[in-house]
C-alpha cells in the first residue's frame, strides 16, 4: 500500500516498534540550513521593530489600551468591561500578562512614559517575528520558498507600521490563524480548533476565518469528526472567559461591540478601500457615511454587505469542503478574509492582514505569489495613507480621492481573483495530499 497514511507519515512506524526516518534538515540551493539564513531578516526585522516601540504611533489607540491595562492591573479582570473594552477574552489575559511583567503599566497609563505604550507594542511584535517563522516553517519542505516567504514577512512595511508604530495586535490572531493551519497540516485538528479559539477571542473581526476552517473540518472529518474539535474550541473559549463570567463580561463586550458598531464604527468603511469606500468618495465627497441608512426605504447598507458577504462566503465555504487539503485552505482563509474587507462596512484598512500573511503558505503557486505582490503593495499604500507615520506620508499618500478609488478598485480585483482560483480548483493537486493523507489517518487524535 504505497498510498498508505501509516507509510507516508514516520510516526506510525515508530508507534510499531520500527525506527523513523528524520527528515533531512531545510536547506538552501546554497548549503546554508534554513534556521541560519533566516538569522539576518529576523534581526533586521526586530531591530526595525524595537526601534519603533518607543516611538508614540497612534495615540489615541494606545492611550484606550494603556487605561484598560492600567485597570487590569489594578482592579482584575471582574470588572473590566465596564470600562467600554471591545476586545474578546484573550486580549485582557494578554495585558495581564504585560502588567506583571511592566511595573509601568501598574502605576499609571501616562501616555507621555515611552514604557508603557511600548510594553503595549510588544505582544504584537512578537506574534509578528513569530508569524513570518511559522509560514516558513510551512513551507520548509521548499527551502527557498520558505526563506522568500517569511523573510518577506519579517521585512513588511504595512506589518511593521501596523504592529510596532500603531501598537495593533492583528497579528496575534494572525498568527493563531497560522498556527491553526500548521496543526491540521501535522494531523492534529484538536489542538488546531484550540488555536482556532484563541483566534476568535482575540478579535471579533476573526470569526469570519471559521468559513474556511470549518468547510475544511467538515469535508476531512465529517461530522462526526467534528465533536472533539468543536468541544476543544468550545471548551477554550469558556476557560478564557472564566474570570469574567460573575460581572456579565461576554454580555457586557457585546454591548460594548453593539455600541461602538452603532456608533463611531457605523460607516461604510473606515478608511478601507473597498467599494463602500468608492462610495464615500463619490457620494459622500470623502465624508464617513452612517451604515444604517436606507437604500430604496428596503434595506440599510450594512444589511445589504451581509448579503453580499454570504454570497462571496459561500463559493469560499463550498471549495475548501470539496478539497480539504492544506493549500485549498490557505487559500480559503486568505479569500475569506479579503471577501469580508470587500462586503461588510465598518471595515478597517488593516483587515487584510491575515491574507497577507495566509497566502505564502499556497507558495510557490505563481498566482499565489503575484496576487500576494499585488496585495501587499495596495495593503500597504492603504494602511499608511491611513494612518500615515508622519504629515510628509499623509500628504503623498491621501486617502482619499484618485489614489483611495484606484487601490479599492485594485483591492476589488485581487479579492475576485483570489476566489475564482479557489473556486476553479486553485488548492487541488498540490504537495499537500500527504499531509491531509496523515490527517485522515489520524481523524481521532487530538
Amino acid at each position: 500500500m504505497p498510498n498508505s497514511p501509516a507509510v507516508l507519515d514516520p510516526r506510525h512506524a515508530a508507534a510499531r516498534g520500527g525506527t523513523a526516518a528524520a527528515p533531512p534538515a531545510a536547506r538552501l540551493p546554497s548549503g546554508i540550513p534554513l534556521p541560519v539564513a533566516l538569522l539576518l531578516p529576523v534581526v533586521a526585522g526586530l531591530l526595525i521593530r524595537v526601534a519603533l516601540l518607543p516611538v508614540p504611533g497612534l495615540l489615541p489607540d494606545l492611550e484606550g489600551f494603556a487605561r484598560w491595562a492600567h485597570g487590569i492591573a489594578t482592579g482584575g479582570f471582574t470588572t473590566i468591561y465596564d470600562d467600554g473594552l471591545v476586545y474578546p477574552a484573550l486580549v485582557p489575559w494578554i495585558w495581564g500578562g504585560l502588567s506583571l511583567v511592566q511595573p509601568a503599566l501598574r502605576a499609571s497609563a501616562d501616555m507621555s512614559d515611552p514604557t508603557v505604550f511600548g510594553a503595549l507594542k510588544v505582544p504584537g511584535v512578537v506574534a509578528d517575528i513569530g508569524l513570518a517563522l511559522a509560514v516558513g516553517y510551512g513551507l520548509r519542505a521548499r527551502p527557498r520558498w520558505a526563506f522568500a516567504a517569511a523573510a518577506a514577512l519579517l521585512l513588511h512595511p504595512a506589518l511593521i507600521h501596523i504592529s510596532a508604530w500603531w501598537g495593533q495586535f492583528d497579528s496575534i490572531y494572525g498568527l493563531a490563524a497560522v498556527v491553526a493551519w500548521l496543526l491540521i497540516s501535522a494531523g492534529r485538528p484538536g489542538w488546531a480548533a484550540v488555536a482556532l479559539a484563541a483566534m476568535v477571542t482575540t478579535k471579533p473581526q476573526a470569526v469570519v476565518l471559521l468559513v474556511p476552517y470549518g468547510a475544511w473540518y467538515l469535508g476531512r472529518l465529517g461530522p462526526r469528526g467534528l465533536v472533539r474539535p468543536v468541544a476543544a474550541g468550545l471548551l477554550t473559549i469558556v476557560v478564557l472567559w472564566l474570570p469574567f463570567l460573575a460581572a456579565g463580561g461576554p454580555q457586557a463586550w457585546l454591548a460594548n461591540l453593539a455600541a461602538n458598531q452603532d456608533g463611531p464604527f457605523g460607516v461604510l468603511s473606515l478608511r478601507a478601500w473597498n467599494p463602500w469606500w468608492i462610495i464615500q468618495v463619490v457620494a459622500s465627497n470623502g465624508e464617513f457615511a452612517i451604515d444604517s441608512d436606507t437604500v430604496g426605504g428596503l434595506l440599510t447598507f450594512r444589511q445589504i454587505g451581509l448579503i453580499l458577504a454570504v454570497l462571496f462566503e459561500l463559493p469560499i465555504f463550498l471549495a475548501v469542503l470539496r478539497s480539504p487539503t492544506p493549500r485549498t485552505l490557505a487559500w480559503g482563509v486568505a479569500a475569506a478574509q479579503l471577501a469580508a474587507l470587500m462586503t461588510l462596512t465598518t471595515m478597517h484598512e488593516r483587515y487584510a492582514f491575515v491574507a497577507v500573511a495566509m497566502l505564502p503558505l499556497a507558495f510557490p503557486d505563481r498566482r499565489a505569489v503575484g496576487l500576494w505582490l499585488a496585495l501587499s503593495v495596495v495593503f500597504t499604500l492603504n494602511v499608511l495613507a491611513a494612518v500615515p507615520p508622519t504629515p510628509e506620508v499623509g500628504a503623498l499618500l491621501p486617502v482619499g480621492g484618485v489614489l483611495g478609488v484606484v487601490g479599492s478598485y485594485a483591492m476589488a480585483l485581487i479579492t475576485i481573483a483570489t476566489v475564482l482560483v479557489l473556486a476553479r480548483g486553485g488548492g487541488g493537486g498540490d504537495d499537500g495530499r500527504a499531509r491531509a493523507a496523515r490527517v485522515a489517518s489520524t481523524a481521532g487524535r487530538p
